[in-house]
């Protein structure tokens, strides 16, 4: 396996390198001290659309393949969340279903809803709604409905936990026509902000990566026209709604441990910088711990880059995908778990890196499927039994 990368990759890196020491970590930090996501207005995303970030890969010849190299995108996502995973969630843009819309949307859909992302005017989000009070990992029993009503649809339901609701201008809500039918039932549907019968937002309160919004909202008798449904009915065949779903969250895993890995590295370097600073380094306990980290951190970035491998080379990788989450997240809390040790109390006072990394770390055991969803996925992928 070939995981090299030319030189102009290792300058993209360099360059997100420079960004992340100069703007992404102070952003995040100054987030993570006054305990509430980046506002809409902050100089941040100014640098951000500065430097490229808030637009589609619609129209581009890379986009329909989903990524010219999803390895390379995995390594700029671990560079990211290096500096800090909530900044790069916080990050304006097309987000989680741009690759759902570039894949299953119409003409008119990607031209109206991916449009405004390509030469964007200003900050602009969108976000993909399926986690709900009563779903979670379990994304087949959502309890959203869709009715059809007339020449539209009609959606009642409650979401929570997604990323930039209230600021998106549009949401990509999943729905299902009957809950006693599960996953051949469900739907997604483009919401726009303003939506009669949208909302409340809420922004929920979070242990960790608090640089960007986590909302909960309530659709009451939602009216969307037919023209709102991905890619229309007629390309629903049995299970393909739940199916858009999870090739959108089978797209996302290998990048969810990418993050894990970077900020599983950014804590072993931090608890380094400790160790160095302190003279602990000198300890042979000390260093078999770093040791170990160091090799666990480099084993989850490979098993990570073999997912992104594969999908470039279109062959199936949900059992990789998943082993790069759940090995990945549980690495980085380990990794950020050595720095709080080698902190000691002074580490408990919340104002240490390696203590906001601890906290993040966490989180990452749990977004687009639980470590124990994943070894699930995992198991029933080694002995044959089907995912439903």
């Amino acid at each position: 396996m070939d995981f090299s990368v030319d030189d102009a990759a290792r300058e993209r890196i360099e360059a997100l390198r420079a960004f992340g020491r100069e703007h992404v970590r102070p952003a995040g930090l100054e987030a993570d001290r006054e305990g509430r996501p980046i506002p809409v207005g902050h100089a941040y995303f100014d640098a951000a659309m500065q430097h490229g970030y808030g637009r589609t890969r619609w129209g581009r010849e890379d986009a329909d393949a989903g990524a010219s190299n999803t390895r390379m995108a995995l390594l700029l996502a671990e560079e990211f969340a290096y500096w800090d995973r909530g900044v790069m969630i916080a990050n304006p843009g097309p987000s989680l279903p741009e690759q759902s819309v570039i894949g299953m949307g119409t003409d008119e859909q990607k031209e109206r809803y991916l449009g405004p992302f390509v030469a964007p005017d200003r900050p602009r989000w969108a976000c993909f709604a399926m986690t709900e009070p009563g779903a979670g990992s379990d994304a087949a029993a959502i309890q959203t409905r869709a009715r059809k009503d007339g020449d539209g649809w009609i959606l009642n339901g409650a979401k929570c936990f997604i990323g930039s609701a209230s600021r998106s201008d549009w949401i990509l809500v999943q729905a299902t026509l009957d809950p006693t039918k599960g996953r051949a039932a469900q739907r997604a549907f483009f919401v726009e902000q303003g939506t009669p019968g949208l909302g409340p937002f809420k922004t929920e309160k979070k242990m960790g990566l608090k640089a960007y919004e986590s909302a909960s909202f309530s659709l009451t008798d939602v009216r969307v026209p037919a023209a709102n449904l991905l890619g229309g009915e007629a390309r629903y065949e049995r299970k393909a709604g739940f199916k858009a779903a999870m090739q959108t969250f089978n797209a996302g895993r290998p990048v969810i441990a990418a993050n894990a890995v970077g900020i599983g590295r950014a804590a072993l370097d931090e608890a380094i910088r400790f160790a160095r600073e302190h003279d602990l380094l000198g300890r042979d306990r000390v260093r078999d711990r770093i040791e170990a980290m160091a090799r666990k951190v480099r084993m989850a970035r490979l098993v990570c880059l073999r997912a992104g491998q594969l999908a470039d080379l279109r062959r199936a990788n949900i059992q990789e995908a998943s082993m790069s989450k759940a090995l990945a997240a549980t690495v980085a809390l380990e990794s950020a778990s050595l720095g709080l040790e080698l902190l000691g109390a002074a580490g408990a006072r919340g104002d240490a890196l390696i203590e906001k990394l601890y906290r993040d770390a966490k989180a990452m055991d749990i977004v687009e499927g639980t470590g124990q969803i994943q070894r699930m996925i995992i198991a029933r992928q080694l002995v044959g039994l089907p995912r439903n």
